[in-house]
Formats: structure tokens, sequence, C-alpha cells
């Protein structure tokens, strides 16, 4: 019963993430990434991570995109429109495209798994996923997760400065 959701959740994914990055216009494909975001908390759901869907939905179709969103309205789209956005690399994209497709084919036709074999748990029967996600995330990777943070904090606080074409006192 699982195999039909993952495949509509898949296709969601590879639909919306098009849709997203063949938009014209920057809002429509920012909502493009919303719904990007939630197939993907669909995805999370299916495989017994319900923590992470949730936090999947609250952080990044909520936060993070609000963000967006308010990064996109304090940039001059009106003339970033207008510049060329095509410099010549289409070639050099098709080449890396090819590549990462061909990579990604030789990875799942190496790693299969042996004919009799399965996984040894079951979907959603993986044990502790908030209590792993936390030791792991504040013990074996809490200067990333502190180093991802402060590096956020500089983009936003560049972001901000950048936007605002004069400071008034």
């Amino acid at each position: 019963m699982e195999l039909p959701f993952f495949y509509l959740f898949a296709a969601g994914i590879v639909g919306a993430s098009l849709l997203m990055v063949t938009r014209a216009n920057v809002i429509h494909a920012a909502l493009s990434l919303v719904l990007v975001f939630l197939f993907m908390a669909g995805l999370f759901v299916l495989a017994g991570a319900e923590f992470l869907a949730g936090v999947q939905i609250l952080i990044y179709a909520g936060g993070i995109m609000v963000l967006y969103l308010f990064s996109i309205m304090l940039m001059n789209v009106g003339v970033a429109v207008r510049l060329r956005q095509w410099h010549r690399q289409s070639a050099l994209a098709f080449l890396a495209a090819a590549l990462l497709a061909l990579e990604v084919w030789v990875v799942l036709w190496k790693v299969s798994l042996p004919a009799g074999k399965a996984w040894p748990w079951q979907l959603g029967q993986t044990p502790g996923n908030v209590e792993a996600l936390g030791m792991v995330l504040y013990t074996k990777f809490l200067f990333p997760f502190e180093v991802a943070s402060v590096l956020l904090l500089a983009a936003m606080i560049g972001a901000i400065v950048l936007a605002k074409r004069q400071i008034t006192r």
C-alpha cells in the first residue's frame, strides 16, 4: 500500500522541482518550492519519521519560505528580470546533468540488494527517530550545527545590508 504513495510523492517532488526551476516569475518558483517541501514531508511520513515531517512543514515550508519571500520582496525583481539571465552555460549545464544522471544510474546499478535479502526493518519500525536525531545532532554534529546557524545569521545580515540602499538615522 505504501508503494503507490511513494511513487505519487516522488513524482510530485520531481514535477514541482521542474516547475520551480523553469518559472520566470520568482514568486511562482518559491511557491513551487513550498510544494516540494510538502511532498518531502509526505515521504518522511511514509518512512515513519513523523517528527521530521512536522519539522519539514513548520520550519521549511513555513519559516524558510517566509525568509525567501521577504528576500525576494526586498530585492528589485523588475531590474533582475530585465537583466540577461542566460550566460551561455546551457552546454555546461547539460553536460553536468548528464554526468549526474550517469552517476546515479551507476550507483543504483551497483548497489542493489542480493536476491532474497530485504532490509532488516519494516517501514515505520525504526526505533526512536526523535531521540536518535537529538543524540546525533547535539553530540556528534554539534559544531557543524552551530557553524551552520552562524553562517545563516551572517547571510541574513548580509542580505539586509545589501537590500538596504541607504542608511537612515
